[in-house]
């Protein structure tokens, strides 16, 4: 039986004042109530969080990395214990089914074991010197404050990539939640602070805050010289504003930011596998998330017959309230609802044949907007098709050639997640390719959606070219130093340069 919101903030512990009295009323797109009042921010309490934070990191940085591990270690055991609930709080803030929401917080818990590990490698290099009796060496550092940006689609599981990293590596953090989400961010620096609790003195205080307020307030901090680094996921408006504000101060960024992601189906595919992965990609979280399916190249000798199938699993998606077992959840708010349906009106206009589309469930949830998943058979890749609409919508076209298909998976101005269905080799192998795919995520004979956190998460082009997560995503958290070191008694110049004094 699902959770009630007072349930879920007893089960966490959460202390009644940071979601009572505020002045930002917060909402839940599952039904439109009321599930908190938090309190906002003022300018000047964000310059007096990045003044605790700039004084937290210069004791941080010299916290040992593996004893910076163990904090994330405790903050790992710490998310298992209290996974459900906080999984149950994920749904209800963002909207999204209940395995979804449980899904994010286990994102959590494995960003923070690769963190553990990462904290005894954290490698710079030996490097060979031209003049003898040198050697050079390059050493990784603790770059300071890290100012973090997260999206309603996954208001726990982008600070985790981010803080797991930032903190092993020896920064402090600060972070601003879409003020769609502000609960579970509440919840998380709650939960944070009881790791903080078990690990001891050795964290400063301030280590990890919170920024709650809209756009006014996340700019003060985007502005601030204090924090070298603003890692932010969101839409591509938003990226194009933080992108220039932070270089203007040569700063700093990470930025993930929109996808409109395809799915290349070949004649060669198998067809079962395909079928499950374009549905969850195209219709899980009710299509708000950045890896969302969004379009759909099938090749013609089977486009007749795919297409036919994928209508009929549409036909069986459920849609209602995600904590009572529904595949599809509401979409966020009124303003994703009004994009969702200009998106089909010009799709309809340029030629599309919509299968699907239309509000849901508004007699029994009128504050909320539940949506009809919309597939959309298109003649061409029009204008409509290049635009990313945060919603379940999905662009069908035809294709002959691989190569063409590739092209046009690649015409647009986004580069985040790609795959293509196919039993060939030689096709997959193309695809992910030097002349493939074009996106930071290239997969093959599984969806656009469901990425690991051992690989970096990122992509290219609109999407930002930021990199968080896995592999060496590490290295943008920190500062690099080359040394070079002469232990001769002599004084060569590089180059062989002769200078006499």
């Amino acid at each position: 039986m699902a959770l009630t919101i007072q349930e879920i903030y007893q089960q966490l512990r959460l202390p009644s004042e940071l979601v009572e009295g505020g002045d930002l009323d917060v909402h839940s797109p599952i039904n439109g109530a009321l599930m908190a009042k938090v309190a906002c921010d003022t300018k000047e309490s964000v310059g007096d969080k990045v003044a605790q934070s700039e004084e937290a990191f210069r004791a941080w940085r010299q916290v040992p990395a593996p004893r910076r591990g163990e904090l994330v270690r405790l903050l790992g055991e710490v998310l298992r214990e209290y996974k459900h609930p906080l999984g149950a709080l994920v749904s209800a803030e963002a909207g999204k089914i209940l395995e979804e929401g449980l899904g994010e917080v286990q994102e959590m818990i494995d960003i923070c074991d690769f963190a553990v590990g990462l904290s005894r490698q954290l490698y710079g290099l030996t490097i060979a010197s031209e003049r003898p009796g040198h050697h050079m060496r390059e050493y990784w550092h603790p770059l300071g404050p890290v100012g973090i940006i997260s999206a309603f689609n996954f208001p726990v599981a982008v600070w985790s990539w981010n803080s797991a990293l930032a903190l092993v590596c020896g920064d402090s953090i600060l972070w601003k939640p879409s003020e769609k989400t502000p609960v579970t961010a509440l919840a998380c620096q709650h939960l944070f602070m009881m790791a903080v609790e078990r690990f001891g003195d050795d964290a400063p205080e301030g280590l990890s805050q919170i920024i709650i307020g809209a756009k006014d307030i996340g700019e003060v901090m985007v502005d601030d010289e204090r924090v070298p680094l603003i890692s932010a996921t969101g839409s591509t408006r938003m990226g194009r504003e933080v992108g220039p504000r932070v270089a203007s101060r040569f700063g700093k960024t990470i930025l993930e930011l929109g996808g409109n992601n395809a799915i290349i189906i070949s004649d060669k595919a198998d067809q079962d596998m395909a079928i499950t992965g374009i549905v969850f990609g195209a219709v899980g979280t009710c299509g708000q998330r950045c890896t969302s399916t969004r379009r759909l190249f099938v090749h013609e000798a089977i486009y007749d017959e795919f297409v036919a199938r994928l209508k009929a699993a549409y036909g069986k998606i459920t849609i209602g309230n995600p904590l009572e077992g529904h595949l599809v959840g509401p979409l966020i708010d009124a303003d994703s609802f009004n994009n969702f349906e200009k998106a089909l009106q010009k799709a309809a206009a340029e030629g599309g044949v919509i299968t699907g589309g239309g509000r849901a469930l508004v007699d029994q949830y009128p504050d909320a907007f539940y949506v009809n998943p919309a597939l959309v058979e298109m003649p061409e890749q029009t204008s409509i098709v290049q635009n990313e609409t945060f919603a379940p919508i999905l662009y069908v076209m035809k294709y002959s050639n691989l190569e063409d298909a590739i092209a046009k998976q690649n015409a647009v101005k986004q580069g985040l997640s790609s795959a293509i269905f196919s039993t060939d080799v030689r096709e997959t192998e193309l695809f992910t390719s030097a002349v493939g795919s074009d996106c930071g995520i290239v997969n093959v004979n599984i969806g656009t959606s469901g990425a690991e956190i051992g690989g970096a998460f990122g992509g290219e082009k609109e999407t930002g070219g930021g990199r968080e997560s896995g592999s060496d995503a590490w290295k943008a958290y920190m500062r690099r130093a080359t040394s070079t070191v002469n232990y001769s008694r002599e004084l060569p110049l590089a180059q062989g340069i002769k200078f006499d004094l």
